[in-house]
């Protein structure tokens, strides 16, 4: 497989690489078995001890990816009109709901999402249960955390933005609490408001109970940085300010966001793209604060899908910036038009020692330091802490920018004013914030968030000259809850 290496100045090939070892598998996966089918796996039904419930609690994250989905929705993406055609990538292009139920899929994701809850709630069950439910502190913490974030994620795919003026009223999706006990129970959706008060509570009654010691590798769990990054996200989506900043300046010892950065243009500069595939979703990887598996074929697919990173969108996400330098993200492509930045790579779990088939899985970090700057950046934007935006944004330059220098590549509010056009110093600040994101997370879905959180139009266009229009208050910005949940009484999303 042939990859390519694209400067700011023109194109040129380099030495053949193999982006690991799935690049000579078969690209075949096996259906999955539905959940009741399965036997019983004794970590769910021997919960003696703490590390018991620690090992459970392994489940409690959604595996599943919402990448695929998010990122055709979003404006990073364009009609290449040629590439491999995968349903949940086209179907969300043209904004149609996706009829695909396997990985990759709404469907998949609620379904995950709703498996971790499930581990979530057995796990606390049995931290109450318990002779001695001191013992069980640190894995109480975490089965909380984990319970409000697979809400919270559910509650931003399949329901409108939180805004405190309709929240209320507006449909949000089951907040369930309790392991089940019973087979089609029936569930309320409730409303977004209910299930940001309920994904709070859990929030905040885990978050002091998190401890890093608690496993020999956190990243795989929820340990402190996660847990305040999580805080984060949750107040800045709630638009509650003050508490972003406040969590963001206690996520790292000593508030060091700079030392715990990834490093794009330093030691990422100097590697091939299978070093970064390597090193990206790592859990040596300090940025990287939460990670999860998840069955996917993003790691395989990212640059070759027809509705993907094409090049009038790579030249606007990774063009020009507000520093007059030029960003350090290395952009490469297999052929014409398969743009990629090395990031989620692919390993392959066959279903027996001997078999030619298995399932396709990527690592995903869920929660990165990035993200804690500009969470905060954005949050100091809105509290007219002009000059504490310029210093994460000058920061994150200085990890991102080829050769940075400070003096030449420095961000002002003069020069986003200029770079912008727009002189409303809060307004350009979040233009700069959310451009910035935007090429730090391309191909990895975040995009879709921003834009529903800020309610910017999308624009598709397909090859065939057909225009699709999203706009801000369009029902289809809401990906469609599974036809499968209404037997337990939960109401679509209208269309």
């Amino acid at each position: 497989m042939s990859i390519y290496y694209i400067t700011s100045a023109n194109k040129r090939k380099i030495k053949p690489v193999i982006i690991g070892a799935f690049a000579l598998m078969t690209l075949v996966t096996a259906g999955c078995k539905k959940y009741l089918e399965q036997v019983p796996d004794s970590t769910w039904t021997d919960l003696s001890s703490p590390v018991k419930v620690s090992k459970l609690l392994g489940s409690a994250y959604p595996q599943a990816s919402y990448i695929t989905m998010c990122e055709a929705m979003s404006d990073n993406v364009g009609d290449k009109g040629v590439g491999e055609y995968y349903r949940p990538n086209g179907d969300a292009y043209l904004f149609n709901d996706i009829q695909w139920i396997e990985e990759d899929s709404p469907e998949a994701y609620w379904r995950a999402c709703y498996t971790a809850i499930a581990a979530a709630n057995q796990a606390l069950e049995a931290c109450g249960k318990a002779a001695d439910p001191a013992a069980y502190t640190r894995q109480r913490g975490e089965a909380l955390l984990a319970r409000a974030y697979a809400h919270f994620m559910l509650v931003n795919i399949f329901a409108k933005t939180y805004d405190a003026t309709t929240a209320a009223n507006d449909p949000g999706i089951p907040y369930v609490t309790v392991p089940e006990t019973v087979v089609m129970k029936q569930y309320e959706r409730k409303t977004v408001a209910y299930v940001y008060d309920m994904v709070e509570k859990d929030l905040l009654s885990g978050l002091p109970l998190i401890s890093d010691d608690a496993y020999s590798v956190p990243r795989f769990h929820f340990n402190r940085s996660a847990a305040y990054a999580f805080a984060t996200r949750f107040y800045l989506y709630k638009k509650d300010y003050p508490k972003v900043v406040a969590y963001a300046d206690n996520t790292f010892s000593n508030n060091d966001v700079a030392s715990n950065m990834r490093l794009w243009n330093t030691t990422y500069g100097s590697m091939s793209p299978a070093q970064i595939f390597d090193i990206y979703a790592n859990a040596n990887e300090k940025a990287n604060l939460l990670i999860v598996e998840a069955p996917s074929l993003w790691g395989r697919n990212a640059g070759r899908l027809r509705y993907d990173l094409d090049f009038q969108h790579e030249a606007l996400i990774l063009g020009r910036n507000v520093t007059g330098g030029v960003w350090s993200y290395p952009l490469y492509y297999y052929g014409s038009q398969d743009y990629f930045v090395p990031k989620l790579s692919e390993y392959f779990v066959k279903n027996s020692v001997n078999a030619t088939i298995g399932q396709p899985y990527v690592m995903t970090p869920l929660f990165t330091t990035e993200e804690v700057l500009f969470n905060r950046a954005e949050a100091n934007a809105y509290l007219n802490n002009t000059s504490a935006v310029l210093k994460d944004l000058n920061l994150f330059a200085s990890k991102r920018i080829r050769n940075y220098n400070a003096s030449e590549h420095n961000i002002s509010l003069p020069a986003m004013q200029a770079f912008y056009g727009i002189s409303d110093v809060k307004t350009v600040c979040i233009r700069t914030i959310l451009d910035f994101k935007r090429a730090e997370y391309v191909q990895e879905g975040q995009r879709w968030f921003d834009l529903q959180r800020y309610k910017i139009p999308v624009v598709h266009t397909t090859r065939e000259g057909k225009v699709l229009e999203l706009k801000a208050d369009d029902n289809r910005r809401l990906f469609q809850i599974p036809a499968s949940a209404t037997t337990s009484g939960i109401a679509l999303n209208p269309r």
